[in-house]
């Protein structure tokens, strides 16, 4: 039987399946079970597989609520605060939001490329597959966010930039929302060139742990900056604690005895 001849039964709903019985490697798509994008098509899926992205966010605890509303009401903000109190997350949440509804055109996330401890030698590739290691977080936060198809398209579209301490000097930002991650992890040089990189109708946050740095500790300026910052009145800043922890219980049970 020639191709043509196949296509039209195919396409006639002729076709013999039985003639191809007895072979394993081919195999009918069964036609009554095809998938649909209606909804009431999909029932036998399983239920929960998809993955869902809330509009807004919500705080569970009140320092995490404190940080929302400071977000909400100055255009600085430092967020302080122990592994796991969400600081990262609501940072990139707000500024998610504040995208989609359009009071900012671009998001700028930025992170120090400092190792934990211990050296990963040399990475292959280009800068950005270089770097891709040290801003993993932020990644994993946005796609928490938006789907990772629409994280690509934002940064393709420059609506979205992820970049290196290190490359942010020299730059205005304005209309943006800049999220500094990390920030123990920076020099007192290094966070003033930071902080001064903000523009007109722009939102900077700051967040860190001053007890979980990876510097040396009259290296990191976290802490030293931000004990400056607090005198200034449209700045926030703001601390958290071990009971706006949110992940595991057990991680609040270690931060207490280590």
């Amino acid at each position: 039987m020639s191709k043509r001849a196949l296509k039209r039964q195919v396409r006639e709903g002729a076709f013999d399946a039985g003639q191809f019985q007895g072979d394993d490697k081919i195999r009918r798509l069964p036609i009554d079970r095809g998938w649909s994008p209606l909804a009431h098509h999909n029932d036998d899926r399983e239920q929960g597989r998809e993955q869902g992205y809330l509009k807004t966010i919500k705080a569970k605890s009140p320092g995490q609520q404190e940080l929302i509303d400071a977000v909400d009401a100055k255009n600085l903000v430092l967020a302080l605060g122990p592994a796991g109190t969400g600081k990262t997350y609501l940072a990139i949440a707000k500024a998610v939001e504040a995208l989609e509804s359009g009071r900012v055109g671009r998001i700028v996330l930025s992170r120090p490329a400092v190792e934990a401890g211990e050296s990963i030698g040399f990475l292959p590739g280009d800068a950005e597959d270089k770097l891709a290691p040290y801003l993993r977080p932020l990644y994993d936060a946005l796609s928490d966010r938006l789907s990772m198809k629409r994280v690509r398209a934002l940064m393709a579209e420059g609506a979205i930039e992820i970049a290196p301490v290190g490359f942010m000097r020299g730059r205005t930002l304005n209309n943006a929302f800049v999220v500094i991650d990390e920030a123990q992890n920076c020099t007192y040089g290094q966070l003033k060139m930071l902080l001064t990189r903000l523009g007109w109708h722009s939102t900077m946050v700051v967040t860190g742990d001053p007890n979980q740095s990876d510097l040396l500790p009259e290296i990191s300026g976290l802490r030293p900056v931000a004990e400056r910052l607090e005198q200034v009145a449209n700045i926030a800043v703001v601390r958290l604690a071990d009971c706006d922890i949110v992940r595991h219980p057990l991680v609040a049970e270690m931060l207490g005895v280590l």
